[in-house]
């Protein structure tokens, strides 16, 4: 193991002491393992050649042949080990120092056990000497750069998080003054939490966490609350510190505020998302519109029928000559049931026209039960041709809510599509509308009695693109809209599903 430095420049060859150890136990390890990682000592280098025990399971014998020392279990054997310098005697028998001195080679001496120590004590002192000018001078370096950095939210961490020295704006930042920052963890102060915050949230990146694995510098986004109750975007980075072992011993972490550079980016992105929705919902209301058709030519086409059957009689009457006042009596009714079935006719056209009408998304005050109404009248033909009872419990006060009447629309068409699919050969449908009383909230509850939902699906119903119907009966977009719509309004959704026992849906919105 070679120990020996030049600490004097080209011209001083620093002297090595060459040693051999009688003793390979506790104390025989320690030595070897200072003599790995110490810095140099002052004037002299220390260089182990030769290890005896006659224990070969002896640790620091063990450990000595690992370091490629010379080992043996007759202490004599080191006798023959070339340029050697003296023995260290560290059995602490005096049978074994006086039979080691009394054989030894002419010129060599030996080192008794309790000198050995005080020699160890002093390479411990020396490293530790060395280790508090080395903390000295990060102290120092730290210092400068905090100075060099003054108005930069800067903070001083050893590996076990504690803070010890931080910035006059890390200070102003988390509004508490030195003596109640130092000393603490970085996670009691910004967070308030008694471990890292990794350890509370999976989702939040802790690159102090990062560094201390990596050794590296690492860099993460945070949210900070204030006292104020608004949250601040903060920038960390943070810096490894090593010690003149490659061994990490403080890291540097920076703070910088990035809310103001945030905000307007989460605005647009935000703006982006809502866009996205409201041409996802215009898209899955096309593909709406061709399911409704498809039921509502059939609703069309009786009355036109009746329509016809009623002007063909009327003619043939008028052409057999004047109608008589009995006829006319009879004209006026097939008049009024005429214009009756056009109308119904009109009201159809009519829901079908603006339910397909593409408009800009417009947030208005909207009474729910309007909106449940229309998009009844949309579907109630089908939901009668697939012989399903429909229950309608509208809630007697206003249910007022903010937002766009598009969405709610296609958020509650969905749902009633899901029954339909779910009741093929029919059942019953109930849709209620009403105040919840826990929390004041406009409440909608959509019940069926189709085949439900398997309990291994439930976590994914709201997944953009997955369904449990068969191929080219569903896009698996309908509940993942619904989802995207009751969350844009800060409301929530609640479903429970048994397989053959059918589903409850509830939406809550908030009220007005």
């Amino acid at each position: 193991m070679e120990l020996g430095r030049k600490l004097f420049g080209d011209d001083f060859e620093q002297p090595s002491l060459k040693l051999a150890i009688v003793g390979g136990g506790k104390v025989c390890k320690s030595l070897l393992e200072l003599l790995q990682h110490i810095p140099p000592l002052p004037e002299i280098a220390l260089e182990i050649l030769g290890v005896s025990d006659p224990d070969p399971d002896a640790e620091g014998l063990r450990f000595a042949e690992k370091l490629g020392i010379f080992t043996t279990g007759t202490f004599s054997d080191l006798f023959t080990i070339p340029n050697l310098d003296g023995f260290v005697e560290l059995t602490n028998d005096e049978n074994v120092l006086l039979e080691v001195t009394r054989k030894r080679p002419r010129g060599l001496w030996v080192m008794g056990h309790d000198l050995a120590r005080i020699i160890i004590w002093f390479i411990r002192m020396h490293v530790r000497s060395k280790e508090k000018e080395q903390e000295v001078s990060h102290v120092r370096m730290v210092s400068e750069f905090l100075l060099q950095h003054g108005n930069e939210r800067i903070v001083l961490l050893s590996p076990d998080f504690t803070i010890l020295e931080a910035s006059e704006a890390y200070l102003q930042a988390v509004q508490k003054i030195r003596n109640e920052v130092v000393g603490k963890h970085c996670y009691e102060i910004t967070h308030g939490f008694s471990s890292p915050c990794s350890e509370w949230d999976s989702d939040v990146t802790c690159p102090m966490m990062q560094t201390l694995k990596t050794g590296e510098s690492a860099h993460a986004i945070h949210e900070h609350a204030t006292d104020s109750g608004n949250a601040t975007f903060c920038d960390l980075e943070t810096y490894p510190v090593h010690n003149d072992r490659g061994e990490l011993v403080r890291v540097i972490e920076i703070w910088r505020d990035i809310t103001d550079e945030l905000s307007p980016r989460w605005e647009r992105r935000l703006q982006d998302l809502k866009t996205g929705l409201g041409k996802l919902v215009q898209e899955d209301r096309m593909i709406s519109l061709g399911q409704l058709s498809a039921s509502c030519v059939h609703e069309i086409n009786n009355p036109i029928q009746g329509l016809l059957t009623f002007a063909d009689l009327m003619r043939t009457i008028l052409n057999e000559g004047d109608p008589s006042p009995k006829d006319l009596a009879q004209f006026k009714q097939f008049l009024e049931l005429m214009s009756s079935e056009l109308e119904r006719c009109g009201k159809i056209i009519s829901g079908l026209l603006s339910f397909s009408r593409e408009s800009s998304m417009e947030t208005r005050d909207l009474d729910l039960n309007v909106i449940i109404k229309s998009v009844i009248e949309l579907t109630r033909h089908r939901i009668q041709l697939q012989g399903i009872d429909l229950e309608i419990v509208y809630s007697e006060p206003l249910l007022m809510v903010r937002g766009d009447v598009n969405e709610l629309q296609q958020c509650f068409l969905n749902l009633i599509f899901n029954a339909i699919d779910a009741m093929p050969d029919g059942g019953h449908l109930s849709v209620i509308s009403d105040v919840d009383p826990d929390n004041g909230c406009a409440r909608v509850t959509f019940l069926d009695t189709g085949c439900g939902i398997e309990e291994k699906h439930m976590d994914h119903v709201f997944d953009p693109f997955f369904t449990t119907k068969a191929e080219g009966k569903g896009t698996g977009l309908g509940l993942s809209i619904v989802y995207g719509v009751v969350k844009g309004l800060e409301g929530a959704i609640q479903i429970e599903s048994k397989i053959n026992s059918g589903s409850k849906i509830v939406l809550c919105f908030p009220r007005i």
